[in-house]
């Protein structure tokens, strides 16, 4: 596996590198790593949003079995 060494990072650019990393429960080194494959890869990154989405109304058994159903016509 190839090594790279970065120089002249801004204190400010660490600081948020390290809380992003903290955050993502990751080492600098894994968030550096996860940030560059998502910058070089040829699919865009998928935003998530920032709190959980809650249904409109409860999901019954039977909205699900109709789904199903209506997924096999």
């Amino acid at each position: 596996m190839a090594s790279i060494l970065i120089k002249g990072i801004s204190d400010e650019v660490h600081r948020r590198l390290r809380a992003r990393a903290e955050r993502n429960r990751r080492s600098m080194n894994q968030e550096a790593v996860t940030i560059i494959e998502s910058a070089v890869s040829d699919v865009p990154p998928v935003a998530l949003p920032k709190h959980p989405v809650k249904p409109v109304r409860k999901v019954t058994a039977k909205m699900i079995a109709d789904g199903i159903r209506r997924g096999r016509k």
